[in-house]
């Protein structure tokens, strides 16, 4: 009996040993911050990382990261300065900044997002509703957006998280909307395209009278060149009979009615002649000889 109580006492010891050493000391991530509470009263905040001591079973951790959350928020429609419905919805980035200050106000993170869409929900609506639908989608998107995420961080204070930026994923239109805005674009386009259709048939135009001005001018200018090649053809040829003539005569009469003979006579033709007809003085006197 004396030997079995030393051994059931170091059994009882490791045991508490085993229940205990957990309880009392722990790890503190590099990501992480944790408060303490005892009996539900705050006690301390950890945020170095490292190993930690705790007075077992009666202090508790509550562990929060310390790095950069995401929280994507579900699409909601909006009012602009143009009176147009805009259907947006935003991600929102943001940290844990007073771990005590968020356990008191939102305890968790899912908390946390609720307590945050509402003020960006809110803060979209009013800063959208002073701007037009252009100047949401383009022009000063960026800028609208650092302004909810600036009046939101000041909001968030309250519950112990700093805002590091608020973004739209993505911006449209409602999908009743976007039939008929479709519907314009389609008409716009075709009015557009009906405009082109036009200018181009008035240019066409224009080039095809043109063109036949130019062609008339073309041939206008090779047929005074014609003839005037013709009409010097003309001279040369009357220049070269005169000069025949006044040589022979004779001979130029009997080759200008060799010619007369070449025209007028054609196959399967028939002419009637008088025997003292002049065409025939060179045929009488061919048969004399």
């Amino acid at each position: 009996m004396n030997m079995k109580r030393p051994l059931l006492i170091l059994a009882v010891v490791s045991l508490a040993l085993v229940a205990v050493l957990p309880q009392t000391f722990f790890v503190i991530n590099e990501w992480d911050q944790t408060i303490i509470t005892m009996f539900g009263r705050y006690r301390r905040t950890l945020k170095n990382p490292g190993l930690k001591v705790k007075v077992p079973f009666f202090e508790q951790l509550h562990r929060f990261d310390k790095r950069i959350l995401a929280s994507d928020a579900t699409p909601a429609e909006y009012l602009t300065k143009d009176k147009k419905r805009l259907l947006a919805d935003h991600v929102t980035r943001w940290r844990i900044e007073d771990p005590l200050l968020f356990f008191k106000t939102v305890r968790d993170e899912f908390g946390a997002v609720r307590r945050l869409d509402d003020i960006i929900f809110s803060e979209m609506r009013r800063t959208l509703a002073d701007h037009d639908f252009a100047e949401i989608i383009a022009e000063k998107r960026d800028q609208l957006m650092e302004t909810i995420a600036e009046n939101a961080r000041g909001l968030s204070t309250q519950f112990g998280i700093f805002v590091v930026d608020v973004r739209i994923k993505r911006a449209d239109l409602p999908a009743e909307v976007q039939a008929s805005v479709f519907a314009r674009m389609v008409a716009e386009r075709e009015r557009i395209g009906k405009r082109y259709r036009s200018e181009g048939e008035e240019e066409a135009q224009k080039i095809r009278s043109q063109t036949e001005k130019e062609k008339t001018i073309i041939l206008a200018e090779a047929y005074e060149g014609s003839q005037k090649i013709r009409g010097e053809g003309d001279r040369e040829s009357t220049k070269l009979y005169a000069d025949a003539y006044n040589v022979d005569p004779e001979f130029y009469r009997f080759v200008k009615s060799l010619e007369t003979y070449e025209n007028a006579l054609k196959e399967g033709s028939t002419y009637l002649l008088s025997s003292d007809s002049e065409l025939l003085t060179y045929l009488k006197s061919s048969a004399q000889k």
